[in-house]
């Protein structure tokens, strides 16, 4: 990423900024700070200090919890736009997932304070942030309800329709994860997830190319993720 082309501010066209005045918006850029992480880099780990909420501002972000020595949940991907750690606003003092890029990304480090003081005057703007932690919530409880019912070709499905719905159309996210990536995201193991993409494209349900996944039946994986 070429950090000359990503302004070194957030815009009133990024997500729920929009929402704000150009003098709020000056206001919030006073009291952020900008940082570029290369692909691969750690941005937080889980069970650290929570000094600030955070923005992307460019590029795509893997939040994820670790649920072991070496295993760990994929919980979404957070793209240009989004918020990751928002819950630290309301006083939560440490991170309670992890988060890392997959691309070079431009992170905007915004005071809690600041942004707290933005929601208690700017309904609209309060309004818009609480619809995007609603969605998050909803992933949240998808995730809960594959992890405890769901068989794993059915959370492989479920799986694969996330990292294809049609916010992330433009990003084309299988370029960026790997086969592991993919198993976490479905909570199984690597091998499981090997085998079932090779089920899927057998039964003609997807067609792998390298690490692209064309899901080209989507139907009869929404049944399978319905069923489980």
């Amino acid at each position: 990423m070429n950090n000359d082309i990503v302004p070194d501010r957030i815009e009133n066209t990024s997500g729920c900024f929009q929402k704000l005045s150009e003098e709020e918006l000056a206001f919030i850029n006073e009291k952020k700070t900008q940082i570029f992480y290369l692909k691969g880099e750690t941005i937080f780990k889980q069970g650290a200090f929570a000094p600030h909420v955070l923005f992307v501002n460019h590029g795509l972000v893997r939040v994820y919890l670790q649920t072991g020595t070496n295993k760990q949940l994929n919980l979404r991907i957070a793209r240009k736009g989004d918020f990751v750690a928002f819950s630290s606003v309301f006083g939560e003092n440490i991170y309670n997932y992890s988060a890392v890029t997959l691309v070079d990304s431009a992170i905007c480090m915004i005071d809690k304070s600041a942004l707290k003081q933005l929601l208690m005057q700017n309904h609209d703007f309060a309004l818009e942030l609480t619809s995007r932690n609603y969605s998050n919530e909803r992933r949240y409880l998808e995730i809960i309800g594959n992890i405890s019912y769901k068989q794993m070709r059915g959370k492989l499905a479920s799986a694969l329709l996330y990292l294809a719905e049609e916010e992330f159309k433009s990003e084309n996210l299988f370029q960026f994860l790997t086969r592991q990536d993919i198993a976490d995201f479905a909570s199984i193991t690597i091998e499981s997830a090997i085998k079932f993409l090779k089920e899927f494209e057998r039964e003609g349900i997807i067609q792998l190319d390298r690490k692209n996944i064309d899901i080209l039946n989507r139907e009869e994986l929404l049944l399978i993720s319905k069923n489980g």
